[in-house]
């Protein structure tokens, strides 16, 4: 795995929809409770 640039590999992809998934999931609790 290289960290040059802007690429990371396959972090993108499946890293980012995850920490967006958890994200949506703390603010929606929060506005519900």
């Amino acid at each position: 795995m290289s960290y040059g640039g802007s690429s990371y590999g396959g972090f993108t992809s499946t890293g980012a929809i995850l920490v967006l998934f958890i994200l949506l999931v703390i603010i929606s609790r929060s506005f519900l409770y």
